[in-house]
């Protein structure tokens, strides 16, 4: 079970990123999969779900209206498309199945002028 992240970076605020997970060795269609973070000194907080066919999503109140979680099941990988950017959102992000219970190997994500 592999979940590979790509994508973060520094952004200047009110900027946009765009992270990638691609997923291999558990049957990805099948599993919910969700987007997290951590900020220094804080607990990893839950961002972001999507079901296994994509047609339902969740996000934390912080990022809604500004994130948005998609997958494309025939590549076997979950997005988070991440808007107008603000200096709270610096972050470690990680992937999450939680079928399978793996975590992809997280991204820096720094917001900051």
């Amino acid at each position: 079970v592999q979940l590979v992240q790509s994508g973060g970076g520094l952004v200047q605020p009110g900027g946009s990123l765009r992270l990638s997970c691609a997923a291999s060795g558990f049957t990805f269609n099948r599993s919910q999969m969700s987007w997290y973070r951590q900020a220094p000194g804080k607990e990893r907080e839950l961002v972001a779900t999507i079901s296994s066919t994509g047609d339902s999503t969740t996000y934390a109140d912080s990022v809604k209206g500004r994130f948005t979680i998609s997958r494309d099941n025939a590549k076997n990988t979950v997005y988070l498309q991440m808007s107008s950017l603000k200096p709270e959102d610096t972050a470690v992000y990680y992937c999450y199945s939680p079928r399978v219970g793996s975590w992809g190997q997280g991204t820096q994500v720094t917001v900051s002028s």
